[in-house]
């Protein structure tokens, strides 16, 4: 036997991830392309219901919330699909489905992030208050609805799209406690953004499409089948469509329009991206989608700004 001395010492293992980091990993913090996807039209919806710049309060409690809330779905959905989400190719590494997280603390943190973004609404007006409810219901049920609906994506385009009448009420809105000055076009671009979210989450579903197929989720990409292109160029069509027109009623002008423009074009490079559905370009096409976004609420801010 050879002296202790001689003995080399075992090399580490691998050290493993902090709670932070976990946590971190868990909300999705490494991919701002998320977060980025509720912002753009939420800001672009507070300047044009300001008539242009909002002031700092309301930026910051609209940009804060965004990340906030956008963390805390994360932690509800990995809940919710942590059955489903290890057959996945893309998700089977996620914290709580390989249970370096629990799901006691993912719903707690769920929860803590959900209740310091309320502590942001309760700086602005009831009416925003009243819909900051309806808009956690919706996200809650999101997880729940590619269970039950063919197109679940629809459910997310409204918990997407939330942000658009919250910030017509935080801007527009008194000290009543209802929703009279929130004005009909705020729910008209809640609609016209859901058809941007149906696209770009479309093409998302098209990067898991074969491992839904298997294990019985539901999604958009399979309920459009081989229609899926030409649907998803339609939803952005009906998006940029809409939006423009809602603009023009608005007072927005050339500067809008040039705005959406840039959007348009990059909606015709991700029918580049994406007309072969190969799971890299779906997924490519998915996380730049919030340059499209950041498009429209340039030429809005632009145009607001020039007047």
């Amino acid at each position: 036997m050879p002296p202790m001395s001689t003995i080399a010492p075992a090399a580490p293992g691998p050290s493993q991830p902090s709670r932070l980091a976990l946590y971190l990993q868990l909300i999705r913090w490494d991919r701002p392309a998320g977060w980025l996807l509720l912002l753009w039209p939420t800001l672009s919806a507070l300047w044009i219901a300001a008539d242009g710049w909002p002031g700092w309060h309301l930026l910051a409690v609209f940009t804060l919330g965004t990340v906030l809330m956008r963390s805390a779905g994360c932690c509800v959905n990995d809940v919710a699909d942590r059955d489903f989400d290890r057959h996945v190719q893309r998700t089977a590494a996620r914290p709580v489905t390989t249970g370096a997280v629990s799901v006691k603390e993912a719903l707690i943190l769920g929860a803590v992030l959900s209740l310091v973004s309320f502590g942001l609404v309760l700086t602005t007006n009831p009416p925003t208050i009243l819909l900051s409810f309806a808009a956690l219901a919706v996200a809650i049920a999101y997880p729940f609805a590619k269970r039950v609906l063919a197109m679940p994506q629809a459910v997310l385009g409204v918990a997407f799209s939330f942000g658009i009448p919250m910030a017509f009420a935080a801007a527009l809105g008194g000290m009543e406690w209802n929703l009279r000055a929130v004005p009909l076009s705020a729910w008209a671009l809640l609609v016209a953004n859901l058809f941007w979210v149906l696209a770009y989450d479309t093409e998302y579903a098209m990067v898991d499409r074969d491992d839904d197929l298997k294990i019985g989720l539901r999604s958009s990409a399979i309920a459009l089948g081989r229609w899926d292109v030409p649907g998803i160029m339609i939803f952005y069509t009906a998006y940029l469509a809409m939006w423009a027109g809602l603009g023009l009623r608005l007072g927005l002008g050339r500067w809008f329009l040039l705005g959406i423009a840039v959007a348009a074009a990059q909606a015709l490079w991700h029918y580049k991206l994406i007309h072969r559905r190969s799971r890299a370009g779906c997924f490519t096409a998915f996380r730049s989608n919030h340059w499209l976004g950041f498009a429209v609420f340039a030429g809005t801010a632009v145009d607001l700004a020039l007047r």
